[in-house]
């Protein structure tokens, strides 16, 4: 096709990857369904037919031998799951794209295994085709302008050898172009960037790909346990049995984190290297953190914290700063990062889990404005086996 914006099944996020072998050896036969959500008060259903284009290309993609060489390189996964990639390709059928009350709508059903794929290079593809229609004067340089900018305005601290910033910004990028750009000028002359979410760039680049598991692998656990109180430690249990020496990151934030810290018992805090922040008050969720790490008699400073909610550069400075002599700290920065141009305004879009085995799952966070749930007899059900508040 003419301009395709994904040429390569590695330009994907490394946590996608990561729980596509845990499907693959713990859930291949299971079900799965995601919506796309825009939060944006914007209509974007003008690019319906060139969202379609772009799906129908990624469907000729493959793992090219030198990408799967690079995988395998990274001793994280298994022969078994790497022959299965060697053959893997993205089936469009199992995403449909439509209108729903005049705005854009995208439906993914098929096997978890295979459509775990689909969720950020379709978001990429989105955003960078609204860009392009309401953008299309701006260009790499005045990204690499604004960043260099920013670079300027730095306290020292910024340059601390305890800060440590990871690139998170492949969904909602400006274009892969200025997401490639951004990330080459860090690693050329910022010395906290320590890696990147993207697994192309990571490979391009030399640096670390980084991710663990995603709201969806928590929010699938709903359909997958017993019980819905289960859901949480069984989720925890089965990412330790397929990565039980490393990406040891767990996500708090599929209920709140009360919920989750509740359910993350001594025995996981040990097993588990940290936590992730993506909802509600950063301060106070580090605190927490710290707090129960210490009532499990566990040193902070040997856990790490990573921060990735709608982070800048100085609020993440601002964050380390807060707990630098408390715990160690990493901080995942995205949309500020990739989509910060002049007078652009950014588009926030989310692609989430909505069933798994034909029955509801939900997020609900500890912000508010970020619950999903399509099912409000699922959303009581699961917030009285967590003792919320209705």
């Amino acid at each position: 096709m003419h301009n395709p914006i994904i040429t390569s099944l590695l330009d994907t996020d490394a946590y996608k990857i990561n729980m596509q072998q845990a499907v693959f050896h713990h859930y291949s036969d299971v079900h799965v369904t995601a919506d796309f959500y825009c939060r944006s008060d914007e209509n974007l259903s003008y690019l319906r037919e060139q969202i379609i284009e772009q799906i129908t290309h990624m469907g000729t993609l493959r793992f090219q031998a030198d990408e799967l060489d690079y995988l395998a390189s990274l001793d994280l996964y298994q022969a078994d799951f790497l022959s299965y990639l060697s053959h893997f390709q993205l089936n469009p059928e199992h995403v449909t794209v439509s209108e729903d009350e005049g705005q854009l709508a995208i439906h993914i059903a098929g096997p978890w295994r295979e459509v775990i794929l689909w969720e950020v290079p379709l978001l990429a593809i989105i955003c960078e085709l609204r860009n392009q229609a309401c953008y299309p004067q701006h260009t790499v340089d005045d990204a690499l302008a604004r960043l260099d900018e920013k670079l300027a305005h730095l306290p020292a601290d910024g340059y601390a050898d305890g800060f440590h910033l990871v690139d998170f910004g492949t969904r909602r990028r400006f274009s892969r172009d200025v997401h490639q750009a951004i990330v080459t000028r860090l690693e050329a002359v910022y010395p906290p960037l320590k890696g990147t979410s993207n697994c192309w760039l990571a490979k391009q680049l030399g640096l670390i790909p980084v991710g663990t598991q995603a709201h969806e692998w928590f929010q699938a656990h709903q359909q997958l346990a017993g019980d819905l109180a289960d859901s949480q430690q069984l989720a925890l249990t089965m990412w330790l049995k397929e990565y039980p020496n490393n990406l040891g990151v767990a996500l708090t934030d599929c209920i709140n984190m009360d919920a989750f810290l509740h359910d993350f018992n001594a025995s996981l805090s040990h097993a588990f290297t940290g936590l992730r922040h993506d909802s509600g008050d950063p301060i106070t969720w580090g605190e927490k953190a710290i707090a129960h790490y210490r009532h499990h008699h566990i040193d902070p400073k040997e856990k790490t914290l990573v921060f990735s909610d709608s982070l800048t550069l100085a609020k993440a400075i601002h964050i380390y700063q807060h707990f630098a002599d408390k715990a160690r700290t990493s901080f995942g920065i995205g949309t500020q990062l990739t989509c910060d141009l002049p007078n652009v305004k950014t588009l926030n879009v989310v692609i989430k889990l909505t069933s798994c085995q034909g029955k509801p799952v939900a997020k609900i966070s500890d912000e508010p404005n970020k619950a999903i749930c399509k099912d409000e007899a699922h959303l009581s059900a699961l917030k009285a086996a967590f003792n919320l508040s209705q």
